[in-house]
């Protein structure tokens, strides 16, 4: 795998972007997808369907992995918006066919990716097609998009209380707009953002097991118990699962 941030210009709406290649005659694995407070555009190369999945709250699990070769792109809430004019809480929890979102742009950018010799050039592509398709006038609420973005932020506010007074509005006012525009509780998306400072946390080769703790949780039982609800994982199975390096290159 190789992976890529979004340019600043991007960054509101598009998290990021990866290239995935599994080895030749490499037998198909089970797969689990992690707990993400993003929407996931994955298209792959060897005729798959392109999908969009949704923001997730535990992780997901199917007998094989079935994707093989190509890219998958992270959307936040109002970059699901722009993008596709859809609501990321109509996607919570599940997965589409990104036809049914994108319509023959869909297939229009699976053919473009497919062509470029280099991950380079297919980041590029992706960057001017996205910068091109982006239509922020269709995001949702500027005031919970802000509260989205505190909470994934490693010093965000410690409550939801907090949360609503830092905005200047009731803790009802984020609760309900959370779910209106996210699909999720705000206490479930700072779980979640947790979880995922975590998983980051531990990537780096130089990462213990036991930083982790300073990711937001009260003790190392907490941590435990969080992860084991969250990715069905020991903190050990996990920190072993996210430390696999592999890069691409080219």
């Amino acid at each position: 795998m190789i992976t890529c941030l979004s340019p600043p210009h991007l960054r509101p709406y598009v998290l990021g972007w990866a290239g995935f290649h599994t080895r030749a005659g490499e037998p198909a694995h089970p797969s689990r997808m992690l707990p993400l407070n993003a929407a996931t555009l994955i298209i792959d190369f060897t005729g798959m369907v392109p999908i969009l999945t949704g923001p997730r709250a535990t992780a997901t699990f199917s007998v094989h992995t079935p994707w093989r070769h190509g890219v998958a792109v992270g959307l936040t809430p109002a970059g699901m918006s722009a993008l596709t004019g859809t609501p990321i809480r109509e996607v919570t929890g599940t997965t589409a066919q990104l036809e049914d979102l994108l319509g023959t742009r869909a297939a229009e950018l699976t053919g473009r990716l497919i062509a470029p010799a280099s991950w380079a050039d297919r980041f590029s592509l992706l960057e001017e097609r996205l910068t091109a398709w982006l239509r922020p006038d269709a995001g949702p609420n500027d005031l919970i998009m802000h509260a989205w973005r505190r909470l994934q932020e490693p010093a965000g506010p410690p409550t939801i209380g907090s949360l609503a007074g830092e905005l200047g509005v009731s803790r009802r006012y984020v609760e309900l707009g959370f779910r209106r525009v996210v699909g999720l509780s705000p206490k479930t998306v700072a779980r979640i953002a947790r979880f995922q400072r975590t998983v980051d946390t531990w990537r780096r080769p130089s990462a213990t097991l036991y930083e982790a703790v300073a990711c937001g949780y009260a003790d190392q039982p907490h941590l435990t118990r969080e992860i084991r609800a969250m990715a069905q994982m020991t903190p050990k199975q996990l920190f072993a699962f996210v430390q696999y390096t592999d890069r691409l290159s080219g």
